[in-house]
This record gives structure tokens, C-alpha cells and sequence, in this order.
């Protein structure tokens, strides 16, 4: 099918997300040239493997027995016979490598100890305001620690080369990861755990009476947590259930299972009890059962709005989700520095290859953008992405077919065109179960989209390097905001504008919990020095400060203290 095209260019990646399984038979193959690809990254300044660690990352997908990814259970790591199937996780650069590893695929039948785990710890928490309050001096210092160890090079490069094997990403989004971790550990070092359960209090009615609130945490607790970040957004949510005093079970994503197994294994080393945290490695069903036959409290969860959702519905709403995100970036009415805002734009569309649930998902451009260049510089910045260097790669929940067929669907809307893209990377052998796809941009004009009938389509999030583009013009503000409006999940978004009037309209009509405004907002961030975060639903979960650490991790308990009769009290008449 010929693909239409459009005389500008412009680019932008969708998100979609699915998942897959890989086989449990674990295959042998000869090793190719493409297996070095990665390795030409992870060879980089890597003189030696951290004492804690139990994998070498130079050497995953080049062995016929792969590193195996165990559960930790009460204190415990399972052997790699003591679940009895395995999940096989493919070398994501080349079908026809050497896993990267196997991964325990835990069954139902195998959840006993994890339960019990669970029912052994009250809902009182392991640490509380009143109990064990030494627990949270001991996490500030694990967490100093474990942020000095992210800091130093050979355990940086460690976890950037580990992280590169399970998610193909440029080394620099690889490493920028691992830096904003050993930041957000660096935050709360010190005093800084205790002062997150920092109460309150307000004088009472009569003398002896005072009324404090305090920060109480929910006791036995479950993370499951998503491919696309393996260190940053587990280790963020994970610490954050800690220092609140809950007893976490994680549940990884299996692809990138064994970027939180080395974590831990820091953690150990760090001072942290082996006790406290259980890890669980399991598909989907496992995972489901589990939270339904435990005490679990509170389930926090990062990853599709589809499953989010069915979470929400089998806890009762005991879920703090952060979810789809289809994230907007519009450029307003004023023109500057279209060189630098046309570099955020490729960045935010298609780093990482779009897989970030705050990736740019559409772009509104205002005619006087068009008018000065902006859709040829970003597709020119796109067409500059390639394999060599990972600033392009394996999309791992969608295949190639997948995201053709969403293209096709979109270029059926009236007036819709290809702007860039569109086709299957050329010389690659990543495996047919993942995607591989050239940065792509769609446009579809703004009335067309609108309209009832394509609107679901052109918002459905591709999580993948691909977006939507449209275009509006003086007077069509509201039919922007509009569509806004409209999308059903808000987690971040951009308004490219100095404009102090133009950002108050968007800003004020508009809800995205995580908003960028200035001619350099952008939609993808650092969370350690921010909230990030969706809103406009009530279970939404923060991560990266004390507050999203408070929302999501703790509840209010009030505690009223009323000590003192008077000496002169007597006896009222009953009411």
C-alpha cells in the first residue's frame, strides 16, 4: 500500500501498550554480528562487576545457560529449580542470539510462601510514627548509601549496560536513568525518611485534650511495575513504600526482571533486611491471584490503562495507578528558538523510542510553527535516529504489525498523511515479537480528528516511537482545548509559549497533572526534582517527592489524646 504524504514533515511517536510472554523453552543459537551491537556499548569504561552482583551484563545473550532471575521470599532467594517453569526472555537486538536470561515463571500453586509473607506483617505497618521508629533513621541511611553506590562509575556503568540489554535505549537515556535513581536516594538520605512522617497537632477543647495527625502506612502492600523504566520508576515506588513502613512484594516487569534482582542485591548490601521486601517474578493471572488470596492493602501499579482499570475493579479500588498517558504538546501562537523547541520535540516523540508514558503523543502545531520550519527541522532531527547508536530500536509491546495496522487505521480519516516514517527499520534482527518501526509521524487535520467518529482513534496511545501532528490557527484555541478535554487519561503535557495570556487559557482549562509551559516545556522529565504524576482521577499515584511519597504510601490517622479530669468535675445530666 502506498503511503500518503504530506508537502511539510513533521514527527511524533504514538504509545501503545500490550505485552507478550516469551516461550519457556529455553533455545541455543549461534551468536551473530548484530550481538555485538550492544555490546559495543557495554564494553564502555566497565572495569569491574560490583562485589554484590550475581550477573556480568557483557555476558547476557552470549551464553547457552542464561542468567536466571529467582523470586526473594521472606528473607529467601529461591534456586533457579525451585520454581519448576521459566519464562525465556529474547535478545531484544537479535533473533537469533542467545537469551538474555530465564526468568522464574512463578505459578499459582507456588504462591503459598508469598502469602504467608504478607499475613505475617500487621496493618500497623513494620514501622509507624509510634513503633519501631528506628526503622526510619536505618532507611535514611540505606538510602544514602545505595544513592552513593549509583554515583560511583563502575556501579553507574553496571546498571546503565544492564538496563541497555533488557530495554534498547541510547546510552545516554540509559545512564540518565540511573542518575535520576541515585539522585532520588540522594534526596532522602539522612533525616530525611523520618521527616516524611512528619505529624501534626492542634490544641484540643478543654485542658488535656490535643488532637495529631500522622502519616500511618498500609502495612503488607504489592508494586507491580512496568518494562519501560526497570530501575528508576521500581526503585522510586519501591523506596517510597519503605521508608513509609510498609512491607512491599514487587512484582517486575519479566522482560527487565533482572535490573531490580541486582537492585536488591544492592539493597542487601546497603544494610536494608532481606526480609522486607519480597520479589515476585510472574505473569499477569499469578500476579491477579496472588493480590486476591494475600492481605494486600494497596496495590500500586504503572503500566496500561487496560489492565489498570481491572485492578481497579477486583481490589474493591484499593489501586494507586499511574497508567496510559497520551500526552499533548501544543506550540502557541509565538515563534522563537525553532531550532531548540524542534530538538525537544524529537527528544519528548521519540527517545527511548517512545516507550515513556509521558512521551509526546500528539503535537498541535499553530500555522505560524508550520509557517517557520518546525515539522522538516523535527523530521530532519528524526531521520537522524538509528540502530548504531540505539537512539532507535526494539519496541517490546507492539510488533511491527501492530503498528502498521494502527498507521493504516489513522491514514483512513480524511485529509490524513504521512509526514515521516511509516515503514519497518531496514537491517535489523530484532525478534518479530517486538516492533521495529522508523520514527513516525500521522497528520490529521483538527476538525476531521474532532469529529466522533476518529477522535478514539487518533488518541489511542502507541507506545511506540510515533505521533499524531495536527495543526490549528488564530481563533481555533477552543477546538484545541477541546480535544484536550476529550482524552481520558492526563498525565503529562506542554505548552510551548511565552505568551502569558495563551498560557493562561491552556494552563486554566486543562488538567494534566504533570505540565510543562515556556518555550521550553517539554513532556518528558526527570522525576526526582518534581511530582510526576497524573490528575483528574482520584487514584492517581505521584512518584518522585515527599508528597507523591505521602499520597501514595501512607494514610491520615488521627489521634486524639485527652489525658486530664478536672478536679472540680462533676456528673452532667445524661443527654
Amino acid at each position: 500500500m502506498t503511503l500518503p504524504t504530506r508537502t511539510f514533515s513533521s514527527l511524533r511517536t504514538m504509545k501503545v501498550i500490550t505485552s507478550h510472554s516469551c516461550s519457556t523453552g529455553t533455545r541455543v543459537h549461534p551468536i551473530t554480528s548484530h550481538q555485538t551491537l550492544i555490546s559495543s556499548f557495554t564494553s564502555r569504561s566497565m572495569s569491574t562487576i560490583p562485589s554484590w552482583a550475581t550477573l556480568d551484563p557483557n555476558k547476557l545473550g552470549t551464553e547457552s545457560l542464561p542468567h536466571h532471575v529467582g523470586n526473594i521470599v521472606n528473607g529467601k532467594w529461591q534456586g533457579r529449580t525451585e520454581i519448576e517453569n521459566k519464562l525465556v526472555i529474547l535478545n531484544p537486538m537479535d533473533k537469533d542470539a542467545f537469551p538474555i536470561c530465564t526468568v522464574a515463571d512463578t505459578s499459582v500453586d507456588e504462591l503459598g510462601p508469598f502469602i504467608k509473607s504478607m499475613e505475617s506483617v500487621s496493618k500497623s505497618g513494620v514501622h509507624n510514627p509510634l513503633k519501631n521508629v528506628e526503622r526510619y533513621l536505618m532507611y535514611g541511611d540505606i538510602s544514602r548509601k545505595a544513592g552513593d553506590a549509583l554515583m560511583q562509575p563502575d556501579i553507574q556503568e553496571f546498571f546503565t549496560h544492564s538496563i541497555m540489554k533488557c530495554v534498547p535505549k541510547s546510552y545516554a537515556q540509559a545512564e540518565g536513568e540511573v542518575k535520576v535513581t541515585a539522585a532520588f536516594l540522594n534526596n532522602f538520605g539522612g533525616d530525611n525518611v523520618r521527616f516524611l512522617a512528619r505529624s501534626f497537632g492542634n490544641p484540643g477543647d478543654h485542658l488535656g485534650q490535643q488532637s495529631n495527625g500522622y502519616r500511618w502506612p498500609f502495612g503488607p502492600v504489592a508494586i507491580i511495575a512496568p518494562f519501560n523504566f526497570p530501575l528508576e520508576i521500581p526503585v522510586l515506588q519501591l523506596m517510597g513504600s519503605l521508608y513509609m513502613g510498609n512491607k512491599p512484594v514487587l512484582k517486575p516487569a519479566e522482560k527487565v526482571a533482572l535490573v531490580m534482582e541486582q537492585f536488591l542485591h544492592l539493597l542487601h548490601d546497603c544494610g536494608m533486611p532481606k526480609e522486607d521486601v519480597d520479589m515476585l517474578n510472574c505473569r499477569g493471572p499469578t500476579a491477579e491471584e496472588f493480590i486476591m488470596s494475600s492481605p494486600v492493602r494497596l496495590t500500586q501499579f504503572t503500566g496500561s490503562s487496560r489492565v489498570a482499570e481491572h485492578l481497579s475493579v477486583k481490589t474493591g479500588g484499593k489501586v494507586k495507578i499511574e497508567d496510559a498517558g497520551f500526552d499533548w504538546k501544543i506550540l502557541g501562537p509565538d515563534v522563537s528558538n525553532v531550532d531548540y523547541v524542534a530538538w525537544q520535540c524529537d527528544q519528548d516523540a521519540y527517545a527511548s523510542q517512545g516507550q515513556k508514558c509521558s512521551a509526546q503523543s500528539i503535537l498541535f502545531v499553530h500555522e505560524n510553527w508550520e509557517k517557520a520550519g518546525i515539522l522538516d527541522k523535527i523530521k530532519s532531527n528524526a531521520s537522524k535516529r538509528t540502530l548504531d547508536d540505539l537512539t532507535i530500536g526494539p519496541v517490546l509491546t507492539h510488533t511491527t504489525e501492530d503498528i502498521m495496522v494502527h498507521i493504516h487505521k489513522l491514514l483512513k480519516i480524511p485529509g490524513a498523511s504521512i509526514l515521516f516514517g511509516g515503514d519497518e527499520l531496514h537491517d535489523h534482527k530484532i525478534p518479530s515479537v517486538y516492533g521495529a518501526v522508523q520514527p513516525t509521524a500521522v497528520f490529521v487535520p483538527l476538525k476531521e480528528m474532532l469529529k466522533e467518529e476518529h477522535f478514539e482513534t487518533c488518541v489511542t496511545e502507541l507506545f511506540a516511537p510515533f505521533q499524531v501532528v495536527t495543526s490549528y490557527e488564530d481563533g481555533e484555541d477552543d477546538l484545541v482545548i477541546e480535544a484536550c478535554e476529550r482524552m481520558s487519561h492526563h498525565l503529562t503535557a506542554a505548552v510551548v509559549s511565552n505568551d502569558v495570556q495563551f498560557q493562561n487559557k491552556i494552563l486554566s482549562n486543562t488538567v494534566n497533572g504533570t505540565t510543562y509551559a515556556g518555550v521550553r516545556a517539554r513532556t518528558t522529565g526527570a522525576p526526582q526534582n518534581h511530582w510526576f504524576g497524573p490528575m483528574g482521577d482520584p487514584r492517581g499515584a505521584g512518584i518522585g517527592t515527599p508528597e507523591a511519597i505521602q499520597l501514595v504510601w501512607s494514610g491520615h490517622r488521627e489521634i486524639i489524646f485527652d489525658t486530664l479530669v478536672p478536679d472540680d468535675w462533676t456528673q452532667p445530666k445524661a443527654t
